[in-house]
């Protein structure tokens, strides 16, 4: 029986690679995005990949859209067995640069929109005791990036969030999977919002953040992950006769998901992170 999937977020990188993995792999996937000019473009790669995607508008910060899109799959599937939240959004700056309206709204897409559509499926796994919640975190709900304070306060929270939930779901047949990809070649960062570029010279923070650009530059340059290396991960977590709790996509980020676990105080993952500064 081919399994019912939402993919959030699938208009471009990680979400539509993996809508498309999914489908090539038979699975019925609902492909999320947030406007009509993403469905015209999801719809596009679908058919150059030559399979079906169901694609619907969807707005995660928004609860009556929500319950819309999660309502309308049952009504027209039946049923809902796999949830993969990818929907994400990247907001530079350090605290003291930062407003807390821009704090909300990062916590808005990256952690509430993930508890709304994990809300939303629960019930109808739960009763029938099986299931599916696959989410994007980024390595940086494991290791705080500088100048990324409202995304990693985000992914921590769903870090959080997914491993206190994983074990009460799995009593009822219900897998819970946290993603943690690396560096990934997408759109991602230059569809970041906030204090991107180093643009203003009275802030004090000019400087060290312009290092930080040229070095995350540097980094990308000599590779990153692909949107197709995460999504085979995401796929063997929707596959699995025995999925794990947590995924790296890459052996870089089980390196450093290894140092964070077994460094108790900290400190060396603080000295690799302020090296970044310059």
């Amino acid at each position: 029986m081919n399994q019912v999937a939402i993919v959030t977020g699938t208009s471009s990188g990680i979400g539509l690679a993996t809508a498309l993995a999914l489908a090539k792999a038979g699975q019925v996937v609902i492909a999320t995005v947030r406007d009509e000019r993403g469905k015209a473009s999801v719809l596009e790669q679908a058919a150059l990949a030559g399979v079906h995607l169901d694609v619907r508008r969807l707005d995660v910060t928004n609860d009556a859209s929500v319950a819309a899109v999660v309502s309308g799959v049952l009504a027209d599937h039946g049923r809902i067995d796999v949830l993969v939240n990818n929907a994400g959004l990247g907001h530079r700056g350090t605290l003291e640069q930062l407003t807390l309206a821009e704090m909300a709204s990062s916590m808005d897409v990256n952690f509430w929109g993930v508890a709304r559509m994990t809300q939303a499926v629960l019930p109808g796994m739960r009763t029938a005791r099986r299931g599916r919640i696959v989410t994007v975190t980024s390595m940086n709900g494991l290791i705080a990036m500088p100048f990324s304070d409202a995304y990693n306060a985000a992914k921590f929270a769903v870090e959080g969030l997914m491993e206190g939930l994983a074990p009460v779901m799995a009593a009822f047949g219900v897998h819970v999977s946290v993603i943690e990809p690396g560096p990934v070649r997408t759109s991602f960062f230059s569809n970041m919002t906030g204090k991107v570029g180093a643009t203003d010279q009275e802030d004090p923070y000019a400087a060290m953040m312009g290092r930080y650009n040229d070095a995350l530059a540097a980094a990308m340059k000599g590779g990153g992950e692909t949107p197709e290396g995460v999504a085979a991960v995401i796929l063997e977590a929707v596959t699995s006769d025995a999925p794990r709790f947590r995924y790296q996509s890459s052996p870089a980020a089980s390196a450093m998901a290894a140092r964070k676990i077994i460094d108790v105080t900290g400190q060396s993952i603080v000295h690799a992170t302020r090296a970044l500064l310059g």
